[in-house]
């Protein structure tokens, strides 16, 4: 039986330009902008060029996954103003083995100021509250040199290269694991 998952933070995380905050109907745009790219539609469950039917189907279903035992959907949001920037996700299917990955999406205008990165360290610092959890895991492509700089500004090593780990589209892709440890626990070893 899966480990229940802590309620949600009483204080949302944040780091820098970034608070993160549970995904409503105000993030419908930035849902909508986020499928007008097509790799983010191969790589999740938002469909490309989203309508606005198919964007609030897929706000509920983040909204969802706390409770499912899946783990935290949040919106990246601009501390400043409010307005969601993009998209992460602690994921906690692991948790019983004190694992859990974590991704991240910025929507294409928001691209370039560092919310990523911003993001990561708050989901990171977020992810050290967790009971029972002790490793958070990133998966990167080997061509995505964003995704690896935002990793690496976050505090996450890379670990090595997993070659034909996951389909994307209709081809079998490598995949760089970057991770952080959270608390210092040993080697596991007597």
């Amino acid at each position: 039986m899966p480990r229940p998952l802590p309620p949600w933070p009483a204080t949302p995380p944040a780091h820098g330009a970034i608070v993160l905050r549970e995904v409503g109907l105000r993030d419908l745009d930035m849902v909508r902008e986020l499928s007008t790219d097509p790799y983010i539609a191969q790589t999740g469950t938002l469909q490309a060029d989203a309508d606005g039917a198919h964007a609030r189907a897929w706000i509920d279903r983040q909204s969802a996954r706390r409770d499912e035992g899946v783990g935290f959907s949040f919106a990246m949001a601009d501390e400043a103003t409010g307005d969601a920037v993009g998209h992460c996700g602690l994921w906690l299917t692991e948790l019983g083995q004190g694992r859990a990955t974590a991704g991240y999406v910025v929507a294409p205008s928001a691209r370039g100021h560092g919310y990523a990165a911003d993001a990561l360290a708050a989901l990171t610092a977020f992810a050290a509250t967790v009971p029972g959890l002790h490793r958070v895991a990133l998966f990167i492509e080997p061509w995505n040199a964003a995704s690896i700089r935002t990793a690496e500004r976050a505090g996450y090593e890379r670990e090595g290269l997993l070659r034909s780990y996951v389909t994307i589209g209709d081809q079998r892709c490598d995949m760089l694991v970057y991770a952080t440890v959270l608390h210092s626990g040993g080697s596991g070893h007597p």
